[in-house]
């Protein structure tokens, strides 16, 4: 069942002082069915994280529509996942995970079942005392994504959230996401200037144009559930990310 789709969506930012009008997306067709996991990459500019904003409510498009056939997500049923951990320096890691429940009226009190559940589920039992600044960028990454989990909801939309880590890192948690999207249940939108990243992660891959985005190849990625650390060093990874890689290309001479 088609959770969320756009159709022939486009945005235009207002002209600011000494600029014309700028065009992000132009005529964006794209449905998410409920459980995939789909990946967008393009490069710098094209709209990606526009596209994802939009699909959250946090920008309106100017043209064509966000329709959500099985019904509007209620409060909590989206959870966004910025680049940035963007993470409440004087609290700590259980209080940064309390805020959209407590935005939502809960007590600290009747949400720490939840919030002990999401910090679990990420790998931080034992850190829920800890602030920002006595964790790595991983674990800020972690609790960010904790946060996002929380609320338990239906839509995870992630905007590049590793790409400042290292690769070591980066790779744990992409695994991670990967355990956590399959043992719950979740639809996941994420962006991505990685194809390597895009291809393990993803049932499907959107590669999109440079500005104005448009969506140029939606692939359906070849490769079984679930995937295992030692996939990325498989001749039939390498082919994935190759078939991905020249869509992509293939983008950026047009």
């Amino acid at each position: 069942m088609t959770l969320v789709s756009a159709a022939r969506v486009g945005k235009v930012f207002d002209p600011s002082a000494g600029s014309g009008a700028t065009r992000a997306l132009d005529a964006i067709d794209l449905s998410v069915a409920e459980g995939e996991f789909v990946s967008l990459v393009g490069p710098s500019g094209c709209g990606k994280s526009t596209l994802l904003r939009m699909i959250a409510g946090l920008l309106k498009p100017s043209e064509g529509a966000i329709a959500w056939p099985s019904g509007a997500p209620r409060r909590g049923e989206i959870g966004f996942v910025f680049q940035d951990a963007t993470l409440m320096p004087w609290a700590n890691a259980f209080d940064n995970v309390w805020l959209p429940l407590r935005l939502a009226g809960r007590s600290r009190a009747e949400s720490r079942t939840e919030i002990d559940s999401a910090l679990s589920l990420v790998g931080l039992d034992g850190f829920a005392k800890s602030y920002p600044r006595a964790l790595s960028g991983g674990m800020r990454m972690r609790v960010s994504i904790a946060r996002a989990l929380v609320t338990k909801p239906r839509l995870l939309l992630l905007d590049e959230p590793f790409a400042a880590l290292d690769e070591i890192t980066r790779f744990r948690l992409n695994d991670d996401l990967m355990r956590l999207w399959r043992d719950q249940g979740w639809t996941v939108i994420f962006v991505t200037h990685s194809v390597f990243e895009a291809v393990f992660l993803s049932t499907r891959v959107v590669v999109m144009s440079p500005r104005p985005g448009r969506i140029v190849a939606d692939m359906t990625v070849p490769l079984a559930q679930p995937r295992a650390p030692e996939l990325r060093t498989s001749a039939e990874f390498a082919q994935a990310c190759r078939t991905v890689s020249d869509e992509l290309a293939g983008a950026m001479a047009a």
